[in-house]
C-alpha cells in the first residue's frame, strides 16, 4: 500500500492573525461524524506552547476552523502545551487522548465530549512516566478497554476497565534494526476496524498506521495490522513505508524530515491519513479502498 498525496497540500498552515496558532499547526486527530469530517489539531504559538484548534470540513479536503482553540493549558501538567491529540470514538463520546507538556515531562491524559468542541479534562491516566503516543481502540476487546502508548522506543498495549486505571502493559511493535525505523516506533491514529470489503462482514483485524524514524532521525509512516481479538499479536508489517518526506513543506520547517499522523479516517471508497509536515502545516494523502483491501488480504 502506498499513499498518494493531495495535490491541494497542505490544506491547513498557522494564521498571522491568530497568536495562539501563528507559528505551526501540525499532527491532528481526525474523525468522520454525522457526513463531516472533524479536525483536532495541535497549533502552537510563538513562545512554543501549544493548544488544541478545532477545523470542520465536508468533503476532507477543504476545511473551516474556530477562531478560539478548543483546549488550551490549564494545570502544572500543561504549562509548556496539550500536544499531538489522538480522537477515538466510543458509544455516544468522544474520547481525546493528548500529551500534557511540562517542566515534569509528558504525561498522557485523557478528555471526553459530545460534540467535538466542548471537552472535559479526565486526568492523567499514565502517571508517573513519560510518556505519549496514546490512542485508544474504538470497542472494548475481550470486556476491556485498550490502549496504545509508547514507552521509547516501542509500541505498548494496556488494557482498563474504566479508562483511567490502565494494567497489562505489554509491547507490541519495536524497531526494526537497518530499516527506515530503527530507532523508534509509535502510533498514529487510533486503530481502526478493519473489513475486507464495505458490508463488513468479514474482518481482518485492526488496522494500524504508524509512524518509524531511522538513525538520521526521518519520521516515516508505516501501516500493520492487529488481530481482532488479542492486538498485542502483529500479524503483518509492510516492509516499505507508506509515505515518507518529500514535498519541501516536509522536509523543511520547526523540525525538518518529517510525516506524522495522529489521525486516519476510512471510508467506503478510501483511506484518508492527515499528517504534518515538518511540524509546521498540515497535509492529506490517501489510498482507496482497493489498495487497503489487497494490503489485508496479502
Amino acid at each position: 500500500m502506498q499513499l498518494q498525496r493531495y495535490a491541494g497540500n497542505p490544506i491547513l498552515e498557522p494564521r498571522r492573525e491568530h497568536l495562539w496558532e501563528d507559528r505551526a499547526v501540525f499532527n491532528c486527530a481526525v474523525v468522520h461524524h454525522e457526513g463531516l469530517f472533524h479536525m483536532l489539531y495541535r497549533a502552537v504559538a510563538k513562545d512554543l506552547v501549544s493548544c488544541i484548534g478545532y477545523a470542520v470540513s465536508r468533503d476532507g479536503f477543504d476545511w473551516l476552523r474556530l477562531d478560539k482553540p478548543v483546549l488550551e493549558p490549564a494545570n502544572e501538567f500543561e504549562t509548556k502545551g496539550v500536544e499531538d491529540p489522538r480522537v477515538t470514538r466510543i458509544g455516544d463520546t468522544f474520547y481525546m487522548a493528548y500529551t500534557a507538556y511540562s517542566e515534569q515531562g509528558m504525561r498522557v491524559s485523557l478528555a471526553a465530549s459530545n460534540n467535538l468542541i466542548t471537552w472535559e479534562r479526565l486526568g492523567i491516566i499514565l502517571p508517573g512516566e513519560d510518556n505519549k503516543d496514546a490512542a485508544l481502540f474504538p470497542e472494548r476487546i475481550g470486556g476491556r478497554y485498550a490502549l496504545l502508548h509508547r514507552r521509547p522506543p516501542d509500541v505498548w498495549i494496556a488494557c482498563s476497565d474504566d479508562l483511567l486505571h490502565w494494567t497489562d502493559h505489554r509491547v507490541i511493535m519495536r524497531p526494526r534494526p537497518g530499516t527506515w525505523e530503527a530507532l523508534k516506533v509509535g502510533a498514529a491514529g487510533p486503530p481502526v476496524r478493519s473489513p475486507v470489503d464495505p458490508t463488513g462482514k468479514t474482518d481482518q483485524g485492526w488496522l494500524l498506521i504508524y509512524h518509524g524514524v531511522d538513525e538520521s532521525h526521518v519520521y516515516r509512516l508505516g501501516v500493520a495490522l492487529l488481530d481482532l481479538n488479542d492486538p498485542a499479536v502483529v500479524l503483518k508489517q509492510q516492509e516499505a513505508p507508506i509515505l515518507e518526506p518529500e514535498e519541501e513543506w516536509e522536509l523543511y520547517g520547526d523540525v525538518p524530515n518529517v510525516v506524522f499522523s495522529c489521525g486516519q479516517v476510512l471510508t467506503d471508497d478510501a483511506l484518508y491519513v492527515y499528517y504534518g509536515g515538518a511540524d509546521t502545516v498540515i497535509g492529506v494523502a490517501t489510498a482507496d479502498r482497493e489498495q487497503v483491501r489487497a494490503f489485508l488480504e496479502g
